[in-house]
């Protein structure tokens, strides 16, 4: 085995969603390991854009913009531009992203960050803006489902805080059979399956058609799951499945370095 490709001989299933798959796989690829895309999640467009609409069209009510994901950042940017509204008419807000990732998303449309929490979860933003947001009001743009920790913990700080949908994560049906038959096939069964959300977790379990009673240890024997983070790796454990890597901190590059270390570890 190269120092260079350190992952090769490793095939690695990433079900991120198809469009978000791309720098996750390109890092594991450039490691040397062999990768399956298989999405877990898929991203759509919310039943109606109104909510988001109206919030935008009222930005100058708010003191502060909280976003939570990369999709999140895309979908606000893309229904600003069909509104004809632009990063002027943000430029009085403070802007908080849970991530780097979120982070340079917002940053690649010239809008400032004010503020990026230590560690990359929900409960780091509130611990973030517990303060600065007393009094104020702030606009958490969002998934369809997602944890409630920053509209509840914020409010009780004292915030008025609004959430309005910018997308919504579905169960691409579609990858169930596929994976079944990755999981069965003794030339594709990974030996680490990534998890970079407790969505693709829940959906990972619903696509492959079994209860955790039902899910027998021989089914991931010789599997590693990895995942991006503490709050994924709880919904894991939740659904009755192993926690065999986690990254720290929670981003992308991280998990990838988890994986490395883990599987050399192994073979020491």
């Amino acid at each position: 085995m190269s120092r260079a490709v350190p992952l090769a001989g490793v095939r690695v299933l990433v079900g991120r969603a198809r469009h978000q798959a791309g720098a996750l796989s390109a890092e594991l690829r450039q490691r040397g390991a062999s990768v399956l895309e298989i999405p877990f999640i898929e991203i759509r467009k919310p039943r109606s854009f109104r909510p988001l609409d109206t919030a935008l069209r009222n930005l100058s009510h708010y003191d502060w913009l909280i976003l939570t994901s990369v999709n999140g950042v895309e979908a606000m940017w893309e229904r600003l531009a069909k509104l004809r509204l632009s990063k002027r008419h943000l430029a009085h807000l403070k802007v908080a992203a849970i991530g780097p990732a979120t982070k340079k998303a917002i940053e690649k449309s010239g809008l400032r960050v004010h503020v990026v929490p230590k560690e990359y979860v929900a409960e780091s933003v509130v611990k973030a803006l517990r303060r600065a947001v007393k009094g104020k009001r702030a606009l958490l743009v969002r998934a369809k489902v997602a944890r409630d920790v920053i509209p509840q913990e914020l409010r009780r700080a004292g915030a008025q805080v609004e959430v309005v949908e910018a997308y919504e994560t579905v169960l691409p049906k579609s990858s169930g059979a596929r994976l079944r038959a990755a999981m069965r096939s003794a030339k594709r069964r990974p030996h680490v399956i990534t998890f970079t959300s407790s969505s693709t977790a829940k959906n990972f379990a619903e696509l492959l058609g079994r209860t955790p009673r039902r899910r027998s240890r021989q089914q991931f024997a010789g599997v590693k799951f990895a995942s991006i983070g503490p709050v994924t790796s709880a919904t894991l454990r939740d659904l009755k499945l192993p926690v065999d890597v986690e990254a720290n901190p929670f981003t992308i590059p991280a998990l990838v370095n988890a994986i490395e270390k883990s599987v050399l570890a192994e073979r020491l």
